[in-house]
């Protein structure tokens, strides 16, 4: 027996009508490459969506297509985030980061048909044109008309803007439509293809807008440093106007002074980020204090943030810290950590511990870890195994790949390669990623934990921990360390000693290498295996 509801179909052009209708007059602000700030309403914002409906209708773009955006975070990038799968067409962001080989595989794979190209990237993109071959336009924006470039087939974004009407009718008519293509990151072989629909994205806005979600409202100002090509900014472009809430894009001002001062300036209450940015940011407020008490969650996600930051933060700036996790492959909203009622009366040191846990599922995603066995493990907070979720907002299957039981169980469940315990309350914690945990004598030990307690003593700005070969154990931790500025000196052993009483004997790193810099991911996470092939090449010191 069905029930008597309407066939309401859940679409991204509904979320720019209710924003529009029930929020013109609130704000998209943009700091623009030269400094200045561009700024307009929901309302402006609506009708050039529209126009850029239209724009797509000119350029050929066909339900279904596929099409390419490489840009910064600001409000062109982001009439594309509606315009695009309005028009019924799939956005496929794509990661400024990638080698041009990489670049060139995803919009070949992806079959892109048209892509938009910001201009202060021009050079990044143009490497790897030669190697594209499905691309028929070229469009350019975030720079003067008549840019010149080696691309063929270029339009200017602003002349095709200004050409077009902005009366038009949206295209997409089918929640089950595919809205927006986006590649994970890809640590081992080609990225792989998740493509999203219409109905997962807005179930997704909406779970991520819940209360005890992220819970957006009309009274936020979010700031979106998560670049736009990375999961789809975790979802907050969308989530932000359907709550009325005013969002500020960055450009590519993503310095830790530019963003403490778009913070203060712009009195921001949300603000969503990677660990290393915000670690780099905790830096700069040390040494140039600013005022961002405004913020009432500071999301963190992408890669766990070290719990003695997210003290440092909350204790030193008064700032909430909210540890959030998830994947590409989950839209990506997989769990948030907040307090609850029942810690009220913990003491601030507990308190923290369960922030730096990475929380608890948001309702829309369940949750379970399994051994390598196969069985599915109890939540008693010590029992160990891979993380596995399914949901409306998580892939089944890769784009243009058949599903295998490496990424997705016989049962429905993807697998996501982390491991973890969950608490009793709920509350998972990732202990490690299956390729990077370290394998002593047979015994697991978790590089996360280290790094953690690593990063905690006070002259450490990074830390990562890698598995290195080893003849009797087979592995054992290597520790290699980013100093924080003005440390002064600091042996490995001081080190060693200062975490020692936190572990086993067997879990404390045999060597501690100590490097300027620690390679990073294009979307901003240690990058072990560059860690692990330098150390193979005696690179790294």
């Amino acid at each position: 027996m069905h029930g008597l509801m309407m066939d309401y179909q859940l679409t991204i052009d509904r979320i720019v009508e209710h924003a529009n209708r029930m929020h013109p007059h609130k704000q998209i602000s943009t700091k623009l490459p030269d400094g200045s700030m561009h700024r307009y309403s929901y309302a402006d914002f609506y009708r050039r969506v529209k126009r850029l409906g239209n724009v797509l209708e000119t350029l050929g773009v066909q339900p279904g297509d596929r099409v390419g955006t490489f840009g910064w975070n600001n409000y062109q990038h982001l009439e594309m985030y509606y315009a695009i799968p309005s028009a019924a067409a799939v956005i496929h962001t794509l990661n400024i980061r990638l080698s041009p080989e990489q670049l060139a595989y995803v919009v070949n794979h992806g079959g892109d048909k048209v892509v938009f190209v910001d201009g202060t990237l021009l050079p990044l993109y143009e490497r790897a044109a030669g190697q594209i071959t499905c691309v028929e336009r070229y469009v350019i924006f975030n720079a003067p008309s008549g840019t010149s470039t080696s691309l063929p087939n270029v339009s200017y974004y602003e002349d095709l803007m200004a050409a077009a009407s902005d009366d038009y009718t949206w295209k997409v008519t089918d929640e089950r439509q595919a809205m927006g293509l986006c590649y994970t990151s890809g640590t081992t072989g080609n990225p792989k293809g998740v493509l999203y629909s219409h109905r997962s994205m807005f179930l997704h806005t909406l779970g991520e807008n819940l209360a005890t979600s992220l819970g957006a409202t009309e009274r936020d100002r979010l700031l979106a440093v998560v670049p736009m090509f990375h999961a789809m900014a975790w979802g907050t472009p969308y989530a932000t106007l359907l709550a009325g809430a005013e969002i500020v894009l960055p450009g590519p001002h993503l310095q830790p002074p530019k963003l403490a001062e778009l913070i203060a300036e712009e009195r921001i209450t949300i603000a969503a980020g990677v660990p290393t940015i915000w670690m780099g940011m905790y830096q700069d407020l040390k040494a140039n204090p600013r005022d961002v008490s405004c913020i009432r969650a500071l999301v963190v996600g992408g890669s766990a943030m070290p719990r003695a930051l997210i003290e440092a933060y909350e204790k030193e700036l008064g700032v909430n810290v909210v540890h959030a996790w998830g994947m590409t492959e989950m839209s990506p909203l997989g769990t948030l950590s907040k307090l609850q009622s029942h810690h009220d009366n913990l003491p601030d040191h507990e308190r923290w511990d369960v922030k730096a846990r990475q929380g608890y599922v948001v309702p829309g995603v369940e949750m379970r870890i399994v051994n390598d066995a196969g069985r599915v493990l109890d939540w008693d907070g010590s029992s160990v195994g891979e993380v596995q979720v399914r949901g409306p907002w998580i892939a089944k299957a890769y784009y243009r790949l058949e599903p295998t039981e490496e990424h997705f169980t016989a049962d429905g469940w993807f697998r996501t390669g982390d491991v973890a315990s969950i608490t009793p309350d709920g509350y998972l914690q990732i202990t490690d990623r299956t390729k990077d945990l370290v394998k002593s004598g047979g015994e697991w030990i978790s590089s996360v934990e280290l790094e953690n307690a690593l990063m905690a003593h006070p002259k450490v700005a990074e830390a990562a921990v890698i598995a290195v070969p080893d003849e009797r154990w087979s592995e054992r931790p290597c520790a290699v360390v980013v100093l924080a500025p003005n440390a002064g000196e600091v042996t490995g052993a001081e080190l060693i000693e200062f975490i020692a009483p936190k572990f086993a004997k067997f879990w404390l790193p045999d060597t501690v290498i100590f490097v300027d810099e620690i390679p990073k991911t294009s979307v901003g996470k240690f990058d072990k295996k560059v860690l692990r092939v330098r150390h193979a090449e005696g690179a790294l010191g």
